[in-house]
């Protein structure tokens, strides 16, 4: 055995016991059927399968995509600005956007999410100052919203988005930029011909990051967004913890699973093929 696969092993084994494995048994377990008082009958099934597809969790399902979709656009746009500014400022500069970029890292996700429904909550800055100044408003409307959900999910993954397409900033050709301006083009037009597509790999990467940790977010929605709002993540979690019916939530798990395989198994391919041409 070489040395270098030596190596590999420690990281090999870690990968088949704590990712493959655990995966294989979420598989085994989304045919098995609930127990009565919940836990897990060993008797095969497909109808958690079947029952997945039903109109109520489809709708859960699209709600949960056309969020996480919007998410990522909204990342994506403030991605480009953002990084755009970063790449084109002074040293001193970018060290200080990077620092606002990485710091909330720090930060435990459940304590930012904290920090933001204080904000908005009965004693905080925000129904202080719409008190202050007369204009009514429904404190539990303001505390609990889908408007709050998707500022939480675009304030933690905008990071995920920001520092890929920073990195191709950093090694983007900005002659190109010069040369487009000296031939009369405009800002929008030097975003879109010249810019953009030499970002594509980034662009992509980026909203994959962004895009699959939103689909199966439970805690932002269930902190911000109240029983109103329910989600996949959130469906997901109660099937395990307080429906306990395991064998549906693994269903639900593996079906997530197998999407966000697909997307990645395309975004594989596709930079596969841009390899090629």
């Amino acid at each position: 055995m070489k040395l270098r696969d030596l190596f590999l092993l420690p990281a090999g084994l870690w990968f088949v016991v704590f990712v493959l494995l655990p995966l294989i048994i979420v598989g085994i377990v989304s045919f098995a059927t609930r127990g009565t008082y919940g836990g897990i009958e060993w008797s095969w099934t497909i109808a958690n399968y079947v029952r997945a597809f039903s109109p109520t969790y489809l709708g859960i399902f699209a709600e949960s995509f056309r969020l996480a979709l919007i998410t990522t656009g909204i990342c994506l746009v403030l991605g480009v600005m953002v990084s755009w500014s970063m790449a084109t400022s002074s040293t001193r500069l970018r060290q200080l956007y990077l620092m606002a970029i990485v710091l909330p890292f720090l930060t435990n996700l459940v304590i930012r999410i904290y920090a933001i429904r204080l904000f908005v909550g009965a004693d905080g800055p925000l129904q202080a100052g719409l008190t202050l100044l007369g204009i009514p408003f429904d404190a539990f409307a303001l505390t609990q919203n889908k408007w709050l959900v998707l500022y939480g999910m675009v304030t933690t993954y905008l990071p995920f988005m920001v520092l890929p397409l920073y990195g191709a900033f950093e090694k983007f050709d900005f002659s190109l930029v010069e040369a487009a301006q000296d031939l009369g083009a405009d800002v929008w037009k030097i975003l879109f011909t010249v810019i953009l597509p030499n970002l594509k790999k980034a662009l992509w990467a980026g909203s994959l990051l962004v895009f699959i940790p939103s689909l199966g977010e439970y805690v932002i929605p269930d902190l911000l967004g109240g029983a109103k709002n329910m989600l996949y993540g959130n469906l997901i979690t109660e099937q395990f913890l307080k429906a306990r019916d395991w064998p549906f939530g693994a269903a639900l798990s593996v079906l997530m699973m197998v999407l966000l395989l697909v997307l990645a198994l395309v975004f594989r391919m596709w930079e596969a093929r841009r390899a090629r041409d």
